[in-house]
């Protein structure tokens, strides 16, 4: 059998889960194709992809550092309520596309809503999270 190795174009069905079980992600009917060591997919999951055999099947579990890194509080914030345009919705939940200091766009997640202002989670929404993966190369 070949083994997937550095440079190598693969393609994988897969299904990601938190280690509570709950799906956040799968290929579908749909297999995700990427290039080894391009940096497309998450280091861990890229780590585990290297090295299997095509036609295998496993299951690994990716730590948050190897995945979208840890939660880190300094992504999150408090903003007027008045700087939100009245268009936009604030419900909590809701992920919104801002934009840094130096102007940069990054997308937030409303995480909080009063009368007089709005928390915002720069985070990705898998932060700090381990991650769960059934693979087939």
């Amino acid at each position: 059998m070949t083994q997937a190795k550095n440079g190598d174009t693969v393609r994988i069905n897969y299904t990601g889960r938190l280690v509570d079980g709950t799906q956040f992600d799968s290929s579908g009917n749909e297999p995700l194709q990427f290039t080894l060591g391009e940096g497309q997919v998450i280091p861990g999951l890229e780590t585990h992809v290297e090295g299997m055999e095509v036609g295998t099947k496993s299951t690994v579990t990716v730590p948050a550092d190897a995945a979208y890194g840890p939660h880190r509080p300094e992504a999150v914030v408090t903003i007027d309520r008045a700087a939100v345009p009245a268009n936009i919705n604030i419900d909590v939940g809701t992920r919104l596309q801002a934009r840094t200091r130096e102007g940069r766009p990054m997308h937030v997640t409303v995480i909080g809503v009063d009368d007089a202002s709005v928390k915002l989670d720069g985070n990705h929404p898998l932060a700090g999270k381990d991650l769960v993966f059934d693979v087939e190369l």
